[in-house]
């Protein structure tokens, strides 16, 4: 499973599983999606004042020409009409040059609410497929080599999409036409020199830029590895502090870090490398096709307007060329990390609806597991045939040592998982042949560690259930018995909790987590050891809170502490995976087996406890 973490979040393996093409193959119906005609006639308004503005550029190296020669007449009776000619045309010039930025302009204003819905859409995309891969993934992800996936290849996307679109189409009609106007207006000697030195560039370009990117991956790597080891420690502050390992974790970073230079430096050495041959290159040719100018006005053959013009179209190619270098880079980079973001759309969903799944109606809440069976790795099961039913309205609880498969019962009520043998149901109804959705609304839990949000107490509570009233929140305090603890905060419900809750004790965490459990009101309940992290005090307090929540639901409870559950209706005791006892808590003490030692034995601690 970590390889196949790893591959998500490295760019080498996510370019072998696509290549450059098919990523813009992915790519292209954000740019002209099928029912939204606005779309579509953006960007062909936006091609519309692309091709127009290079059709004005492509005129103004001539318009230059045509005022040098009008300057450097030598005709006195046309003197004064040369000279206003000059000026006309000089003033045709700027036009000419201005009305080429403003119709760039105009192309951009059009197309960048087309860009700005391709990221969007994109975004949303990938944040839903992320939320809809199985719990499986989620353990072994990254957060950090995660988010650095999906930051990079939404600005990938946003790149492709300007530059693949609005420049590199736009450079190629430029330099053909550059070329055809040598060829027609100079000869084929000077087309021919002015090919040769952009196919020798765009070469260079290319090779050089091949050889930086597999540098700039490599240091996409070190970065993703140094982001990761940050979002780590940063989470983690708590531990971090405990153990007195500021420096450790420092380190740790700076170690990642140092990585990360070394191939940054590379790159950047890489690049002066590649600027300094490109340059080489367009000034040769630029030295090439003007001595052949300088000839041919020294022969009588060219005008020095013509000198001139040589010079401007070359000037004119010379800084597309030099973008062509970037924007290839660019686009390279961005391939590689659409590559990684794609990648990490194309995971699969392990747990899937069916086409043809249905809501979960629940009538009364009996959930019946019926030789089920289930293994994360076939070589080692977890569950060897559990079955149980619980009743509606009954308190079921499962109880073993760590291990034994209490909390994969849960999961797999929620369906994290779909089983591998056997089968759960609610209501008689077969979790595999519902929604996900109708499901996950029907069920509450309550974990052992509750994780809230950076926010407020009223959005965590609130996140329970979406619209619900400030009235209805303030019930489910008050059955949390949280309301009073609340209001007593400088900014009573508006407080805000902190990075996963931490500026909360562990009671009002699990206070705050039932009631948004509360305010959820499902039928079904899990409390998967809800107190088994909190002290003894802290646990009675939230226990009452716990049964009262439980009252007219069907719950299942697991439990670490057999004194939280010995009033449970039915007690599971599971060992290796299968159920090994049963019955009420009387009952199994009377057996004098598994259940009736580990009563005695934790009853033995609780009282050497006390003692001391």
């Amino acid at each position: 499973m970590r390889r196949v973490t790893n591959s998500v979040l490295s760019s080498d393996s996510s370019e072998q599983h696509g290549s450059g093409f098919q990523t813009m193959r992915r790519v292209a119906p954000y740019l002209w999606p099928k029912g939204e005609g606005w779309v579509k006639r953006r960007v062909v308004a936006a091609l519309s004042f692309l091709l127009f503005a290079k059709l004005v550029s492509i005129t103004m190296p001539y318009l230059y020409k045509r005022a040098v020669d009008a300057l450097v007449g030598t005709a006195p009776d046309a003197a004064g009409m040369l000279g206003l000619g000059a000026v006309g045309i000089t003033v045709a010039y700027g036009l000419a040059r201005f009305g080429s930025v403003a119709l760039g302009e105009m192309r951009d204003w059009i197309f960048v609410r087309v860009g700005q819905r391709a990221l969007r859409k994109l975004a949303l995309e990938t944040f839903t497929h992320i939320h809809k891969l199985s719990m499986r993934y989620h353990i072994t992800r990254k957060t950090g080599g995660l988010s650095r996936v999906i930051e990079r290849g939404v600005k990938g996307v946003d790149f492709l999409l300007r530059f693949m679109l609005l420049s590199i189409g736009p450079l190629i009609l430029e330099l053909s036409l550059v070329s055809i106007i040598f060829a027609f207006y100079f000869g084929m000697t000077y087309a021919a020199v002015v090919v040769a030195t952009i196919a020798i560039y765009v070469t260079y370009t290319f090779k050089v830029t091949e050889w930086r990117v597999q540098i700039r991956r490599q240091m996409n790597d070190q970065d993703t590895d140094a982001n990761q080891k940050a979002i780590d420690s940063l989470l983690n502050f708590e531990t971090v502090k405990y153990f007195n390992a500021e420096t450790r974790e420092a380190n740790r970073y700076d170690g990642a870090m140092a990585a990360y230079e070394g191939f940054a430096v590379r790159t950047g050495q890489s690049l002066s490398v590649l600027n300094m041959g490109q340059s080489f290159i367009i000034t040769t040719g630029l030295i090439i096709v003007m001595v052949m100018s300088a000839y041919g006005v020294q022969a009588g053959q060219f005008t020095v307007g013509d000198f001139v013009m040589v010079n401007a179209y070359m000037i004119q190619i010379t800084m597309p060329l030099n973008f062509l270098g970037t924007v290839y880079r660019e686009i390279r980079q961005a391939l590689v990390d659409m590559a990684a973001m794609f990648h990490l759309l194309g995971q699969p969903e392990e747990v899937k609806d069916k086409p043809d799944a249905k809501d979960l109606v629940v009538t009364g809440g009996a959930v019946e597991f019926k030789d089920v069976r289930f293994h994360y790795d076939p070589s080692r099961p977890i569950l060897k045939g559990v079955s149980f039913r619980v009743e509606p309205g009954q308190r079921i609880a499962l109880v073993g040592p760590s291990g034994s498969g209490k909390s994969t019962i849960g999961r797999l009520l929620f369906r994290f998982y779909d089983v591998t043998g056997g089968a759960i149901s609610i209501d008689g109804q077969d979790l595999r042949d519902v929604t996900q959705t109708s499901l996950h609304g029907l069920i509450g839990v309550v974990p052992q560690d509750t994780v809230l949000f950076n926010d407020t107490v009223r959005y965590n509570i609130a996140y329970g259930r979406d619209g619900a009233t400030e009235a209805e929140i303030v019930a489910a305090a008050k059955a949390a018995k949280i309301h009073d603890f609340i209001m007593s905060l400088p900014e009573g419900y508006e407080t805000t909790v902190g990075e996963r809750g931490l500026k909360l004790s562990g009671g009002e965490k699990q206070r705050v987590g039932i009631a948004r459990t509360l305010l959820k009101n499902p039928p079904i309940l899990v409390l998967d050891e809800a107190t088994s992290a909190l002290d003894t005090q802290t646990e009675q307090s939230i226990q009452e809170s716990l049964l009262a929540m439980g009252e007219g639901r069907s719950v299942i409870t697991i439990a670490h502490r057999l004194s939280t559950i010995a009033d449970a209706d039915v007690i599971l005791v599971l060992e290796a995976g299968e159920v090994t006892e049963r019955g009420t808590h009387e009952e199994l003490l009377a057996r004098d087996g598994k259940y009736s030692a580990m009563w005695a034995r934790q009853s033995a601690d609780e009282e050497e406890q006390e003692a001391a």
